[in-house]
C-alpha cells in the first residue's frame, strides 16, 4: 500500500466501486470518515488497481443521463486517496495486451484497407487513361479516313465537272459549227435549206 496523497492531477477520473481485498484493513481518510474503496475502469497504467478514497465529495455526484455514460466522479472533500495496489492485476495486463494487439491489428487492417483502396484506385486511373488513348487513337483514325475519303469525294466530283464542262463544250462547239453551216447555206438553192 502506497502513502496517502491529495495530488489531484493523478487522481484516477474513471472509477467504480469496489470491495475491499483480502489482508487489507480499511482506513480513514483526513475527514475521519471511513474510506471508499474504488478500482479505476480508465484504460490506464492504473486499470484494475484499486484504491481509497475520501467518502465524502465536494457536492452530490452528478447523475448519469444514460445508462452507458458515466460521469466522473467529483473531486473529494479532502482530496485524500491511498493506492491499495501498487502493480495492476493480471487481468489488467491481459486486457491491456488484448486491446494493444487489437488496436495494432485494427491500424494494420486499416492501412492494408487504404493501401487497397489506393491500389484499386489506381488501377482505375490506368484503365480509364488507356481507355482515353485507345479513344484518342480511335477519333484519330477516323478523323484521317474522313479526310482521305472527303480528298477522294473531291477528286471524284472535280474529275465529274471536269468530263461534264467538255461534254457541255462538245456540245456547245457542235451547235457553233452547226448554227455556222447553217447561216452559210442560207444564200444557195432556190429554196431554203428546211425545205428541201
Amino acid at each position: 500500500m502506497s502513502l496517502p496523497c491529495s495530488d489531484q492531477s493523478i487522481r484516477p477520473r474513471k472509477m467504480q466501486s469496489a470491495s475491499l481485498p483480502r489482508g487489507v484493513e480499511a482506513v480513514r481518510c483526513w475527514c475521519g470518515d471511513v474510506c471508499k474503496v474504488k478500482e479505476v475502469t480508465d484504460f490506464s497504467d492504473w486499470l484494475g488497481m484499486k484504491f481509497f478514497m475520501c467518502a465524502n465529495y465536494e457536492s452530490d455526484p452528478p447523475e448519469s443521463i444514460s445508462a452507458y455514460v458515466r460521469p466522473p466522479s467529483p473531486p473529494p472533500l479532502c482530496m485524500y486517496y491511498r493506492w491499495i495496489d501498487t502493480e495492476m492485476p493480471d487481468w489488467a495486463v491481459t486486457e491491456i495486451r488484448e486491446r494493444g494487439r487489437r488496436a495494432w491489428a485494427s491500424l494494420d487492417l486499416e492501412e492494408r484497407r487504404e493501401k487497397a483502396e489506393a491500389e484499386e484506385k489506381a488501377e482505375q486511373k490506368k484503365e480509364w487513361e488507356d481507355y482515353c488513348v485507345e479513344q484518342r487513337a480511335f477519333l484519330d483514325e477516323m478523323k484521317r479516313k474522313n479526310q482521305e475519303e472527303k480528298l477522294r469525294l473531291e477528286e471524284v466530283y472535280r474529275q465529274w465537272e471536269q468530263a461534264r464542262e467538255a461534254e457541255r463544250e462538245r456540245k456547245r462547239e457542235r451547235a457553233r459549227a452547226a448554227k455556222a453551216a447553217e447561216e452559210a447555206g442560207d444564200g444557195k438553192g432556190k429554196y431554203p435549206r428546211w425545205t428541201q
